[in-house]
């Protein structure tokens, strides 16, 4: 199967893409949430649990399923977080209590999201070819995004939390550091947030505030100039969130709430 994946995509992916760009996501210390007076957030609002999808017609998205399947001694290069810091090219991610990968989750999720969106006619790029090689750095993801001049940028992933841990959160770079930060992102975030919990996925319960979590550690969202989140889709840690991640209808579920709030963002 995965096989069969990787070469529908090398077949059918837009050139861009040289399978070549990096996730979008990091290892951030995820225990200090930022404060931050610049942004302000509503409540969750409702919205049907199934969006007209016609608003990805056209339009380049560039998904980045997080981390990377090899572990290699390159991950561990030093690469500019944005912030006039360093920290590590990549990591493989956590792992589900069952030893599922996150990195193999979010290629899962990634590649049912491309199937949605390239039957509504979307553009769409992927951040590596495959989840069986070496990827790029978390920098070099985010400026392909850029360079490709990516309508919008979404990566996926999911927690390692605590086991008690239970929910989804949406992560946004703040204090921003560009116009697109600063004015496009908070609604994207709200859009992406709105979209899951339409579909039943419930707002994280021990990080950030009702879904959203800005934060200023994450350098593929630091580095972004398009309009770029960073989706934890659940915890891997906890029980009912780690039922839902490693089953096919929930990574379906899953990739269909995000094609619901990419539509919802594009559409305005």
């Amino acid at each position: 199967m995965k096989a069969q994946r990787t070469a529908l995509l090398a077949a059918s992916l837009v050139p861009v893409i040289l399978l070549t760009g990096c996730t979008l996501g990091d290892t951030g210390d995820r225990s200090r949430p930022t404060t931050n007076t610049t942004l302000s957030f509503a409540a969750p609002r409702q919205v049907a649990a199934t969006t007209g999808l016609t608003a990805l017609a056209g339009k380049k998205i560039y998904l980045d399923p997080g981390h990377n399947a090899v572990d290699s001694p390159a991950l561990q290069k030093q690469v500019p977080t944005g912030r006039g810091g360093t920290k590590d090219c990549n990591t493989t991610g956590t792992a589900g209590n069952d030893g599922f990968p996150e990195h193999t989750f979010n290629w899962d999720v990634a590649y049912r999201l491309y199937q949605i969106l390239k039957a509504e006619g979307a553009q769409v790029a992927f951040s590596r070819p495959d989840d069986a090689s070496l990827g790029p750095c978390v920098d070099v993801r985010a400026e392909t995004a850029n360079k490709w001049g990516a309508d919008v940028a979404l990566s996926i992933h999911a927690d390692g939390a605590t086991p008690s841990g239970h929910g989804f959160h949406v992560n946004l770079s703040s204090p921003p550091l560009n116009t697109v930060q600063q004015s496009v992102d908070p609604r994207y975030a709200q859009d992406m947030r709105d979209a899951m919990v339409a579909a039943g996925f419930t707002p994280a319960n021990y990080i950030g505030s009702n879904g959203l979590y800005p934060r200023a550690d994450l350098t593929g969202l630091n580095l972004s100039t398009v309009p770029t989140v960073l989706v934890e889709c659940g915890n891997m840690k906890n029980a009912a969130d780690e039922a839902v991640l490693n089953s096919a209808a929930g990574q379906q579920r899953i990739a269909q709430a995000l094609a619901n709030g990419l539509a919802a963002f594009l559409a305005g």
